[in-house]
């Protein structure tokens, strides 16, 4: 049986009583806290920058695990690692160059992720695969929590896992959108090793149980 790595989103998180959200991951199964940064041009929604990330490190015990919904996140490399970022992930579709922002974020100390939007193929990545240590397969379109998971999200995994284990490679598929306690089963039996879950989480009457069954399925 191999180990899921579970990833709350903070994005919605309470940030009203942001400190009691993140004691309750820090107390939690999660093995990292996602950080979903949108800048209201990439995605169509802004988030939270630097300063709430940085508050973050401060109270948080779990590995950043920081998403950039972002333009040009290249710019960004070495502010996400100040921010004690442990993986910075980018969008194959904001990164004109994306094997040199890879190459920055690795010399910058941090793991790195890229991002393909449900539109995207996975074929895309074929070159590069074996330079990144995460693909995150959106579930649903960028820049808004809560939405419905979409179905041909099982099949893009499969078709990853595929590729990876024809490269012998160690690369996570992380998944996010729309994921929780009934689908997580289908998405790691498809090839997934996270799961980023963000509605299902903070908004259950109990979160560390969700998180639980999220670890244990």
């Amino acid at each position: 049986m191999k180990e899921i790595i579970v990833s709350p989103s903070l994005l919605s998180a309470d940030f009203g009583c942001l400190e009691k959200d993140l004691d309750m991951i820090n107390r939690s199964d999660a093995d990292w806290l996602h950080l979903d940064v949108m800048d209201g041009v990439f995605v169509p929604n802004i988030s939270f920058g630097f300063p709430i990330m940085k508050y973050v490190q401060k109270l948080c015990k779990k590995p950043l695990d920081v998403h950039l919904m972002i333009v040009q996140p290249e710019r960004y490399v070495a502010q996400v690692r100040d921010c004690g970022t442990m993986l910075m992930n980018v969008h194959y579709e904001a990164s004109t160059h994306l094997h040199r922002t890879v190459q920055e974020i690795h010399q910058a100390g941090m793991k790195a992720g890229v991002t393909l939007n449900p539109s995207t193929p996975v074929s895309v990545l074929e070159d590069i695969l074996c330079e990144i240590d995460m693909v995150l397969l959106m579930s649903v379109n960028p820049g808004f929590g809560g939405q419905k998971f979409i179905p041909r999200t099982i099949e893009k995994i499969k078709t990853l896992r595929e590729m990876i284990d024809k490269q012998g490679l160690s690369t996570i598929i992380q998944i996010d959108g729309g994921v929780n306690a009934e689908n997580a089963h289908t998405l790691i039996t498809a090839g997934a090793d996270s799961l980023v879950a963000g509605s299902a989480v903070f908004n259950a009457p109990d979160p560390l149980t969700v998180i639980r069954q999220l670890k244990n399925v």
